[in-house]
């Protein structure tokens, strides 16, 4: 059994109003694996995701990268330890008038806290760097084109480059494919898939799509209602497993 590069252990988030969005919520995922989690909107998918990045405190448990519990952190502490995560969004977030070589090298910010950096002033090895990103997403030719002029599946992919120049030990995306064709869709699975298994990251990725789940990931968790109802190999889970994740509700041509 490979060792978990993320844990999240028994996490629960109930927020001000009271409700409750996870209810002992746990998962791993180790270096070359992606691990996908299924539910229905409002189910907790991201609001897990958000508490492994540290975006969120969560109310119980703990989450634990490389062994270390950033839970307990704060401050710069938490700043540094989430550099080994890298987050990727439903939608690209680039700032549209500037190149997407700029905006890949953006993601390497994190390294560089002194004065130059907060001038925009970076290594030349991190522009070298960030080509290289541009490159494993198949977008080098677009570097000097303005990111505004990007499609929507090439802009994802142009995010995904900018967290890759992070230098991430494990990438979390959220929704990736959400605002995309399929072809797009299917494009930045792909691109995913061969991150994981290549490059040998943890990759904990939320989708709506059971399909896509089934054909590019390691394992599939299922949520609902804040619990894990079934985390395992796509092959282990039943039809009427997937199902039951979205009772009552339709998507993706799944019904209750």
């Amino acid at each position: 059994m490979r060792t978990a590069l993320v844990e999240a252990d028994g996490l629960g988030m109930r927020y001000a109003t009271g409700r409750l969005a996870l209810d002992g919520a746990s998962l791993s995922v180790a270096a070359g694996e992606l691990l996908v989690i299924l539910g229905h909107n409002g189910c907790g998918k991201s609001t897990l995701l958000k508490c492994i990045a540290g975006l969120l405190r969560p109310t119980a448990g703990q989450v634990l990268v490389a062994g270390r519990d950033i839970t307990s952190l704060s401050g710069r502490a938490l700043s540094e330890a989430r550099m080994a995560m890298a987050m990727v969004f439903q939608q690209a977030r680039l700032v549209g008038r500037r190149s997407v070589l700029a905006n890949v090298v953006c993601g390497t910010l994190g390294r560089h806290r002194n004065v130059t950096s907060a001038l925009g002033i970076l290594p030349r090895t991190e522009r070298q760097h960030a080509m290289e990103c541009l490159e494993e997403v198949g977008l080098a030719g677009f570097a000097t084109q303005r990111a505004g002029t990007l499609s929507g599946g090439q802009a994802q992919r142009a995010s995904i480059a900018r967290a890759l120049a992070q230098r991430p030990a494990a990438l979390l995306a959220d929704e990736p494919v959400a605002s995309l064709d399929p072809e797009a869709s299917e494009e930045v699975m792909r691109l995913l898939r061969r991150i994981s298994s290549s490059d040998g990251l943890g990759v904990i990725c939320v989708l709506h799509q059971p399909e896509l789940a089934r054909r590019y990931a390691d394992r599939i968790l299922g949520m609902r209602q804040g619990r894990v109802m079934f985390d395992d190999t796509p092959g282990a889970i039943a039809d009427r497993q997937m199902q039951a994740l979205y009772e009552g509700v339709v998507i993706q041509g799944l019904a209750a």
